[in-house]
């Protein structure tokens, strides 16, 4: 039996060393990498892969629409004739409009390789057909990436997971870290901070799985609120002398100013703990016994999570996250954070597929795409757009609002897709070319969180006729006329021995052996030369230090200099605040149609006993949740895990509609909007409103 070196590549925060095991060409199973730290460990879905693998409705052929889109009718073709036809098409459609007409659905596939990812990969090709009209920020993280840089500058802000072994207190703020991984350590090393005895917090509207594995605290704040809870912490360190005014003066500009707001020294408003309750629905002493902990206890490692930026005035939550571990003294300190992403550290140096210069070309936030295809340049986008070509992403279940992104499909007149699966998105596209998984391929792959590198061999040889991403857009650029220019002449292989050459990595034929390359230091905390001499280690913001208060910001988005709270809009027509987490059983939409990861956990709507009493609902009714932009028909799944006022139901489900519109699977983008937070646009997949009742038809039991 061979044991070949893999990881995944897909859009999961994990980062996994992992072995394949094979025997006589075929995938027996999946198990950890001991090359590897002790801490280093896969998950459920990386282990699963041979399920997706073998799946029986992997896309074995390419695929040429033969029905109506959205109906499924497919036939099977050659790849030559798939491939002429999508060539001809997009040659043809840059000829009549211009290449600004195709719009680049890059994908999240498998985002993490330096060759085989599906971001670059199209980006590459479509700057050499000539242009495309592109998709800026992301779904994840589009309040945070925006925000973030005017406090910090260009510095990374993240931590190694190594470094909690230092932690004295650790605050997990919208973080389901032991579901939704910050990194394939995270874990692990807060299993063990729970074993030697250090004090977890978790901040969330429900009561995770994170709260009950580690034993922690659990601080329940509803949805959209975390900026007021965020500002009555600080009220409590203020008001009881616990902020670390030295560390304060040297390392941040306008704390002072953020002060006077919170004690409503200019407004009268105190955002004390009695203010912030009636808001966030936690209770007044409970706010205050968790700022004295946090203000008495160092160091604190305070980990937002990306849910706490996906509500209205999300960027908000985040200049406070960082007001608070520079109120306490905690950033830049080894066993703290900078109360900024975990993530953002950069991992050892290897190269990437270059993106060539290209013409200019128009550009959208992602969140908007169905409003820029359905409305164009008549509603102030920039392109007319005429065809989408998606690689690897599933849009029609993770994009926010489905039915407008339905709508919006049905527009183009072309549409293209790569993927594993006929997934909903790739049902409403005329060719649907079968990608080759990672364990079908060779990458090496860059962690989001960590200092290291793996590589990931090909374990098997490709399923049917599927191919990689890199070949397909070969084939392709060889019938447009660019082959050289794309693949400059150079096989996989060659690729990925150049990369390496010009990477920290001192061998390649040992670190495709091993699978991992691990830097020396494993526990760097991001800004810690700052911390420790703010002038001699300047940040690149305006006034060298983190702007607590931003006039920069003020004065290009139109909001307050200072972080404030920002109320989120409900009505009485939908009183009851949506969250959409992430499932533990899927990476977003992958394994949404694999029976045995879909079996681990039911796709139930949560609602609290006293809005179920209150809706006439008892446990396992069917009813309808809905709003303005959809409807959906689920089991309900009654529990004191969630907090009054709040339901829950998690992402990633394939949408499934009945004969009236009604969603019957539980995909819950069905019920999310286009409009974003305010200034970045991101995405607004927490504190939706939405009403319940009970299914029509169901009889009192």
């Amino acid at each position: 039996m061979q044991k070949i070196p893999v990881s995944c590549s897909r859009d999961c925060s994990g980062g996994c060393p992992l072995l394949a095991h094979v025997e006589h060409g075929r995938l027996l199973r999946i198990s950890d990498n001991p090359a590897g730290t002790a801490y280093m460990h896969g998950c459920i879905n990386g282990f699963q892969m041979p399920r997706t693998l073998y799946h029986p409705e992997r896309i074995r052929k390419p695929l040429i629409r033969s029905g109506p889109r959205g109906s499924g009718q497919y036939r099977e073709a050659a790849w030559s004739e798939a491939l002429d036809l999508v060539a001809g098409r997009l040659a043809d459609l840059k000829n009549r409009y211009g290449a600004q007409s195709i719009l680049n659905m890059e994908g999240s596939g498998s985002v993490s390789g330096s060759l085989h990812n599906t971001f670059l990969l199209p980006r590459r090709f479509f700057s050499l057909l000539g242009g495309y009209t592109r998709l800026t920020s992301s779904y994840s993280s589009a309040a945070s990436s925006f925000v973030v840089p005017y406090l910090l500058g260009n510095a990374p802000p993240g931590i190694d997971p190594g470094t909690l072994q230092h932690s004295k207190l650790i605050i997990l703020w919208g973080a389901n870290l032991m579901d939704t991984r910050f990194g394939t350590e995270m874990p692990a090393r807060l299993l063990e901070a729970n074993r030697n005895g250090t004090p977890i917090f978790v901040v969330d509207p429900r009561r995770t799985r994170t709260v009950t594995q580690l034993g922690a605290q659990w601080i329940p704040c509803r949805p959209g609120t975390d900026a007021a809870l965020m500002l009555a912490v600080l009220y409590v360190l203020l008001e009881e002398n616990l902020v670390d005014t030295n560390f304060v003066n040297r390392t941040s500009h306008g704390f002072d100013d953020l002060a006077a707001y919170i004690l409503g020294l200019q407004d009268g408003i105190r955002r004390d703990p009695t203010w912030a309750e009636t808001i966030c629905g936690t209770p007044s002493g409970a706010i205050r016994d968790f700022a004295r902990r946090f203000g008495g206890i160092h160091p604190a490692a305070l980990i937002p999570g990306l849910s706490i930026q996906r509500t209205h005035g999300g960027e908000e939550t985040y200049r406070l996250s960082i007001a608070l571990q520079v109120a306490t003294g905690n950033l830049g300190r080894l066993g703290g954070s900078s109360g900024g992403p975990t993530q953002w550290l950069p991992a050892p140096r290897v190269g990437s597929l270059p993106i060539p210069p290209h013409p200019a070309q128009p550009s959208l936030p992602i969140l908007h795409w169905p409003d820029a295809v359905l409305e164009g340049p008549a509603g102030g986008y920039p392109s007319e757009i005429k065809a989408i070509y998606n690689t690897g992403s599933n849009y029609l279940a993770q994009g926010s609002d489905v039915n407008k992104n339905i709508r919006a499909f049905q527009k183009v007149e072309y549409s293209v897709c790569h993927d594993y699966f006929l997934t909903p998105t790739a049902r409403q596209c005329d060719v649907v070319l079968p990608a080759a998984t990672y364990l079908e391929r060779s990458d090496i792959v860059t962690p989001e969180a960590g200092s290291y590198l793996l590589f990931s061999s090909q374990a098997v040889a490709p399923i049917g006729e599927s191919r990689s991403d890199y070949d397909i857009f070969c084939e392709l650029a060889d019938r447009l006329g660019f082959l050289d220019a794309f693949s400059e002449s150079k096989t996989e292989e060659d690729w990925l021995r150049g990369f390496v050459a010009t990477s920290d990595v001192p061998d390649f034929d040992e670190f495709r052996h091993t699978g991992i390359y691990l830097a020396a230091d494993q526990n760097r905390v991001g800004l810690a030369d700052f911390a420790l001499d703010p002038l001699k280690h300047s940040l690149t913001t305006p006034s060298g230090k983190v702007e607590i208060r931003s006039d920069s910001y003020a004065r290009q988005t139109g909001f307050p200099a200072i972080p404030t709270f920002h109320p989120p809009g409900h009505d009485g027509t939908h009183p009851l605040s949506l969250i959409t987490p992430k499932s533990k059983y899927r990476i977003h939409s992958q394994g949404s149609n694999v029976d045995f990861l879909r079996s681990r956990e039911p796709q139930d709507l949560w609602i609290n006993p006293s809005d179920a009493i209150a809706r006439g609902i008892a446990s396992r009714d069917q009813v309808e949740i809905f709003n303005s932009h959809g409807r959906l028909r689920i089991t309900v799944h009654i529990t004191s895990d969630i907090m009054p006022g709040v339901v829950c139901l998690y992402e990633g489900v394939w949408p499934e509609f009945d004969a009236s519109g009604v969603e019957t699977a539980g995909s819950a983008n069905v019920l999310s909007s286009t409009q974003g937070t305010s200034p970045s646009g991101g995405s607004t997949s927490h504190g939706i409103p939405v009403e319940v009742e009970k299914a029509a038809g169901i009889m009192d039991k």
